[in-house]
């Protein structure tokens, strides 16, 4: 009798778990310069919603971003969240979304020499000031009350796995300045950039042995390389080190794009994932903001289910 009982334990253990650990409205987050052309707009979207997250990324209707913006504008935003019952979930910076110093990266358009020049200059101009980028995010992180920060593998190569050790020891040396403010960095598995499928992810991590690495996952980038993110992609990632989830608003809304997301957050809360997901719209037709309107809807419809 008891072992029959222990047994019947064991195997509801699992559902119990997703039970308690379910993703519901309160874990979703957008990124607010793709619901809103104001600050002031986002955060009106998210009272709509009864959403208590953010993730930031430009400031809406500006160029400047919130890991580089000047300490006195930073903590006017951290405020203004904080005045309407927002926190921070993530801080997507652009970092390391360059040319990897001795690589040229493969596009899918031939580039002009111009464009070329142009590009180069920038990954210098990058890579010589990133530690002064990076303490300056850190402490924009630390003012919006955020403690998560993405950063890119450098772009994409012909043969990316060729130049994973270079990738990971420069987002080691960022490790290393990130853990002693405590902050953890995020790999997101960028379409342009160098780690893109799940089981790149696995192999890369294997690479970052920092307790603060870890990685931001959007499945809808691997589609894009014509993998089968949920179930097949899922199933290649270490689980423990998912801390952060992104959904494209294709992929919630679109009839050859739609993904699984009932399924990817029944298997996330399964499996013990505890961070929010963010809604990275991504339409680029001038409709953004109303796709985030439908984006939400859909989700909404989604968690009811």
């Amino acid at each position: 009798m008891y072992r029959r009982h222990f047994l019947a334990s064991v195997a509801t253990a699992p559902f119990l778990r997703a039970a308690a650990n379910r993703i519901d409205i309160s874990r979703i987050a957008v990124i607010t310069d793709e619901v809103a052309k104001s600050p002031a707009d986002a955060i009106a979207f998210c009272k709509q919603y009864g959403l208590r997250w953010v993730e930031l990324r430009n400031i809406p209707g500006q160029k400047d971003h919130y890991g580089l913006i000047p300490d006195s504008q930073v903590r006017q935003a951290a405020k203004e969240f904080a005045d309407n019952g927002l926190k921070v979930s993530f801080l997507n910076t652009p970092f390391f979304k360059i040319t990897l110093p001795g690589t040229e990266p493969e596009f899918r358009k031939p580039e002009s020499p111009d464009n070329r020049e142009k590009r180069l200059t920038r990954s210098k101009e990058e890579m010589a000031r990133r530690k002064d980028d990076f303490q300056r995010a850190f402490h924009n992180c630390h003012v919006l009350g955020v403690d998560k920060m993405r950063v890119f593998t450098f772009l994409r190569v012909a043969e990316p796995r060729k130049v994973f050790q270079q990738v990971a020891d420069i987002i080691g040396e960022m490790a290393a300045m990130a853990d002693r403010e405590g902050i953890r960095l995020l790999v997101e598995n960028e379409t342009s950039c160098n780690v893109v499928t799940c089981d790149e992810v696995a192999d890369f991590l294997k690479m970052m042995p920092q307790k603060n690495v870890a990685f931001n996952w959007d499945p809808d980038n691997g589609a894009a390389l014509k993998e089968v993110p949920f179930p097949d992609g899922y199933a290649l990632l270490p689980k423990k080190r998912i801390e952060n989830v992104q959904m494209k608003g294709k992929s919630l809304l679109e009839a050859d794009r739609k993904l699984d997301w009932a399924g990817i957050f029944q298997a996330l809360a399964r499996d013990g994932y505890r961070g929010a997901v963010g809604i990275e719209t991504h339409y680029f037709d001038g409709t953004v903001i109303e796709k985030s309107h439908l984006s939400l809807k859909e989700i909404g419809r989604i968690l009811e289910s």
